[in-house]
């Protein structure tokens, strides 16, 4: 045990707190698969224990390899990765999946291996890491708005716009972790500002239109606004059951909670597996395991800021924050959706609820993270050297 403890290099804070979600994971994952077993009619709890299982291992073999990869590799494959990105988002919107009208076209199946990716996880990755590419690179040239509208903002405001229709929480979370990223980058408040207004008019404009001609695109601007006004005027419709239900798990939890599956809103909540995992938490744990569960996510922010910080190049520091921070964001807000201090949105909790392609890209992140931890003494030139030959790294990486 001692030897394999050995080779994993990096911040040990961050692997310990990685493995205590995981493994607490499979506590309200199970306790909750007794309603998945229900409504899909298998009757068994296990196997969605044992897929959970299996996601959390492919993610972990992931988080592994990435971490001894040289983080520097990434700069240079940024750019292609940036392309496969787009192309799936594009392939992702072009299926026209639709449930009652609404475009909910986010996942690609994989028919060989019988599987679903959601190709906005995977893109807020890589963009993450091409934004840090581009902000690093210029950090010693003075950075003009009109310049860096073709490099950096128009991969930006493409990702954004191939999400946008089928997932608005997604596409909000990606776009308020790239203005934090640029800013934190150097990039001009004065520009800043401008693109924060050109995003509000992006949207307003988009909201107009698919309201003006509801049959041209399937999308889910009805369902963004019924969710806001909802919140708003704390009306209680049909479309409030899951938040209903959320509340009245998370009274009956108290202080103590009322025991690891004895959960009883688990058998009304039709996401209580996923994105309204934390109120089954609280239920079981009460509000002693919730404020907890909040600490360990707020340790691990504070831990990728110290790994930040330790980065001895500009590209290390900013991808650490660019695929650290909407880890630390996205748990924050799957919480307050679940005390309903924010409407709801389906973001899940990390590396706590259950799905594949949310628990793998985290898993990619963290390992991205470790690796910065690991390799801290890497200098620019090396960087940049890398950066110039992104086909050679692939295959060096492979």
């Amino acid at each position: 045990m001692q030897e394999f403890l050995n080779k994993l290099k990096g911040d040990r804070s961050i692997w310990a707190i990685a493995a205590l979600l995981a493994l607490f994971s499979f506590l309200p994952v199970y306790s909750a698969a007794s309603n998945l077993a229900y409504m899909h009619g298998s009757g068994s709890t296990f196997t969605f224990f044992l897929k959970h299982f299996m996601h959390l291992s492919v993610g972990f073999v992931f988080m592994y390899f990435t971490h001894l990869m040289p983080y520097r590799y990434l700069r240079g494959l940024s750019f292609v990765g940036i392309l496969v990105a787009l192309v799936l988002l594009g392939f992702t919107m072009l299926q026209g999946t639709t449930i009652e009208g609404a475009n909910a076209s986010r996942w690609i199946q994989i028919p060989i291996v019988g599987m679903s990716f959601q190709t906005s996880t995977f893109a807020s990755l890589v963009l993450m890491i091409y934004v840090a590419r581009y902000m690093a690179k210029m950090a010693d040239t003075p950075i003009t708005f009109k310049e860096s509208i073709l490099p950096l903002w128009m991969p930006v405001f493409l990702v954004l716009i191939l999400i946008l229709p089928a997932n608005f929480s997604t596409a909000a979370l990606i776009f308020l972790t790239v203005i934090i990223l640029v800013f934190l980058g150097g990039y001009p408040i004065k520009y800043l500002a401008i693109i924060i207004g050109m995003g509000v008019l992006c949207l307003a404009m988009f909201v107009l239109v698919a309201k003006a001609f509801p049959d041209a695109m399937p999308n889910r601007v009805d369902t963004w606004m019924s969710r806001v006004e909802n919140f708003s005027n704390g009306e209680d419709t049909e479309e409030d059951y899951q938040i209903e239900k959320a509340k009245i798990a998370i009274a009956s939890g108290g202080i103590k909670g009322v025991g690891p599956g004895k959960s009883v809103q688990k058998n009304f909540l039709p996401q209580s597996s996923s994105d309204f995992i934390y109120a089954i938490v609280v239920e079981e744990y009460g509000l002693i395991g919730a404020v907890i569960l909040m600490s360990v996510y707020l340790l691990l922010l504070f831990r990728i800021v110290v790994v930040s910080h330790k980065a001895k190049t500009i590209f290390g520091s900013l991808v650490v924050l660019g695929v650290g921070l909407p880890i630390v964001i996205q748990a924050l807000l799957n919480m307050a959706v679940a005390v309903e201090l924010f409407p709801v949105t389906g973001q899940t909790l990390p590396l706590i609820s259950s799905g594949g392609t949310s628990i793998w890209m985290t898993c990619l992140a963290v390992g991205i993270i470790l690796s910065v931890s690991a390799n801290s003494q890497v200098s620019e030139k090396e960087e940049e050297i890398d950066e110039e030959n992104p086909l050679e790294i692939l295959s060096e990486a492979i």
